[in-house]
């Protein structure tokens, strides 16, 4: 990779009403969280949602919101974690080194750990769980689908909101919440469905946060979803490092960006940047609950 593809984007101009970025891997950025904090903050990103993927980043995650106020925390195991965890990772894909198989009471321990940080007052979701069809195969559905159901019912219990990872699983997503009964305050990481789903989403009284993603050549149904979506649903996210927004792609995202993905957003909805940022600020308020 040239250097100029590791190159952080240029800060762009700040926004004039201050947003939360909904959605972040502060662990996985290769600056530290104090320098990630004031880069946003210079742009009017003044709060983050720091999510955990696994056990490590959800402690990870817990503990960061601990410490910094304006950082708030999701704890979960991935769709993709769960198998992993039952059937043994002896790729390595993940971050955590070659696994072993552990079973299903290794899930329910891992679980258990996601219940208690669940608990703790500064982490105010469970997530992001969910399906994933794109990297696991038939016979990791149980395992993710046994978890999403724990993690729908542990949100519930501690009354947190639930952030869900939705790829290429949207009948199964939608079935299962209806089977669980949603929590009050879902939230759909990422949206990935169409403008036939966000109708759907709407209906259920789900957020819908949208990332870099939207503002891709090739992402016209995302967009035709978030015309649809109704404003006081609809949140914005980075998902860094991942999903920089163009014309950046492939660059290193962070919080920083968020402006960009506003400004998107704002033109999709024919409402000025500082409407689509101040409905954004209080949705993410509301779903997040601080």
């Amino acid at each position: 990779m040239s250097a100029a593809k590791d190159a952080p984007p240029p800060l762009p101009e700040p926004l004039g009403v201050a947003v939360a970025d909904s959605h972040t891997h502060l662990d996985m950025q290769s600056t530290t969280v104090e320098e990630a904090l004031t880069r946003a903050a210079a742009v009017g990103v003044t709060t983050v949602v720091q999510v955990g993927c696994d056990l490590k980043g959800s402690r990870w995650a817990a503990e960061t919101a601990e410490a910094y106020e304006n950082v708030h925390a999701a704890v979960a195991l991935h769709p993709n974690e769960a198998p992993r965890i039952v059937l043994g990772d002896p790729d390595n894909w993940s971050r955590q080194g070659a696994r072993q198989p552990g079973g299903d009471a290794a899930l329910d321990d891992a679980l258990a750990e996601i219940d208690r940080l669940a608990a703790l007052p500064h982490v105010k979701a469970v997530g992001e769980t969910g399906l994933d069809y794109f990297r696991t195969g038939a016979d990791g559905m149980a395992a993710q689908e046994r978890s999403f159901r724990a993690h729908i019912e542990i949100a519930k219990r501690h009354g947190k909101a639930l952030v869900i990872h939705d790829r290429e699983a949207h009948a199964d997503v939608l079935r299962i919440l209806r089977e669980e009964g949603a929590p009050e305050r879902t939230v759909f990481h990422c949206y990935s469905g169409d403008a036939e789903m966000a109708e759907l989403c709407a209906r259920a009284g789900y957020f819908m946060s949208f990332a870099g993603n939207m503002t891709f050549k090739n992402a016209q149904p995302l967009r035709d979803a978030l015309a649809v979506a109704p404003l006081e649903l609809v949140l914005v996210e980075t998902d860094a490092p991942f999903l920089t927004p163009a014309p950046y792609r492939g660059r290193p995202n962070a919080p920083y960006l968020i402006p960009i993905t506003v400004r998107a957003m704002a033109a999709v909805k024919t409402v000025h940047e500082d409407v689509l940022a101040a409905a954004v600020a209080e949705n993410t308020a509301r779903a997040f609950d601080y």
